[in-house]
């Protein structure tokens, strides 16, 4: 195998073409589904784009829908399949969301110099989602579709109670996958306990396979154990296990080497990520932000093969190769027209829920599950969307409302 150019490490800011930026030209604005329809024949663009970003306004644009919504559904005389069909979550560029990543914790152990190069400042909210509150929440995004769902951080096994959430999770009628992601710390400990409980998948962060830069990235010296916990996972557990590393300038050869040697013989899928500019990481964005075609491109010429993603499956793309027995995969969301498959919500740990990871704006849900109104939470979850935007706008350096990753989970 030819080796990567050394290049590699020589990686700019990708500079984006207009399209990139803001999608034009692309064929989903011609299939925007009947709930789109509506929104627009009920009010005006400016009047759902002004009126989205606040709460007082926003009951009143959901009202407007609303009543369209009754009208339109009157007068078309749905059948019973296409009533089933209406009550799945579907925004208004046709894309159904059937992936649901809670974060239930925004608090981490780890000192990532991408994300929390200070370690987490304050003290930890004491009015984090409860077990009840979950168990609605999962309830009411069940009934609209949601297949899959992710537990984040911060650091979510910092919870005691998380074998307990991920058993809930698993046991909700509807749900078909319980995955988490993780930075892996004592993951020995806990691997039983999750097994047990019906954890299905599990990505564990690791930016780097040299003990000396995992310490200097993450404030901790411990990746020769949680190597070996990993090796446990693969022997004991059936949990399907994903590794993401950040894609940073300095590291980037190495890791690629590195990650390549490691899925030689291991069935496990190493992924990089793109680093992601957020309101406390700019300088060290534009220091370190590689472009993802510089692995994705030496994936190809050396007889790596794209797969393609599933209904539930998460924004990366992975490559194989007959000669390795793992996968590589890249989360580019820098590339062109990585929104258009968006199949995902957001749900922080106090209750709030997040449309795209980067908006502008959170919407509060908490009355719900407080009140165990699932009813409600699943009108609530269907009015949201018209409002959820049709991509981020990370290629113009506007990050929205994230400060950092931990805020919910990425």
């Amino acid at each position: 195998m030819t080796l990567l150019n050394s290049n590699l490490g020589k990686a700019r800011l990708y500079t984006p073409s207009p399209n990139s930026v803001m999608f034009a030209g692309h064929g989903l604005m011609s299939s925007v589904n009947t709930v789109s329809a509506m929104s627009h024949s009920a009010l005006s663009h400016s009047e759902l784009s002004n009126s989205a970003r606040s709460d007082s306004t926003l009951s009143t644009v959901f009202s407007k829908l609303a009543k369209s919504s009754v009208s339109s559904m009157a007068a078309n005389n749905l059948t019973p399949q296409a009533a089933e069909e209406d009550s799945l979550l579907t925004d208004g560029f046709s894309r159904r969301l059937t992936y649901l990543r809670l974060s239930i914790t925004d608090f981490c152990n780890f000192r990532c110099g991408y994300c929390l190069p200070n370690g987490y400042q304050g003290k930890r909210p004491d009015n984090e989602l409860t077990l009840q509150e979950i168990e609605v929440l999962i309830k009411a995004f069940a009934e609209v579709g949601t297949k899959k769902v992710r537990l984040t951080g911060g650091e979510p096994s910092i919870r005691k109670d998380v074998t307990q959430i991920i058993e809930q999770v698993k046991a909700t009628p509807g749900i078909e996958t319980v995955a988490m992601t993780s930075n892996g710390y004592k993951l020995g400990k806990h691997l039983a306990h999750w097994q047990q409980a019906g954890l299905d998948q599990l990505n564990i962060s690791v930016d780097s396979f040299d003990p000396a830069t995992f310490h200097k990235m993450t404030g901790f010296d411990m990746l020769p154990q949680l190597l070996q916990d990993i090796d446990k996972l693969l022997v004991t557990t059936d949990i399907k296990l994903k590794l993401n590393g950040i894609l940073m300038e300095d590291t980037a050869y190495d890791s690629l080497l590195a990650a390549l040697n490691y899925v030689k013989t291991r069935p496990v899928t190493y992924r990089f990520i793109e680093f992601m500019q957020t309101t406390d990481n700019k300088d060290l964005f534009f220091a370190q932000h590689a472009q993802s075609a510089l692995i994705t491109d030496y994936l190809l010429k050396n007889g790596w093969q794209a797969h393609h993603r599933g209904q539930n499956d998460g924004p990366a793309i992975e490559y194989s190769h007959p000669d390795y027995v793992g996968r590589i995969g890249m989360i580019a969301p820098y590339a062109p027209h990585f929104c258009d498959s968006c199949n995902r919500l957001r749900v922080s740990s106090l209750g709030k829920v997040h449309l795209c990871l980067f908006d502008q704006g959170n919407y509060g849900i908490r009355e719900y599950l407080q009140q165990q109104d699932v009813a409600g939470l699943v009108q609530k979850l269907h009015d949201f969307m018209p409002v959820k935007p049709e991509h981020h706008h990370l290629a113009e350096s506007n990050s929205g409302i994230m400060h950092n990753l931990s805020m919910i989970g990425g």
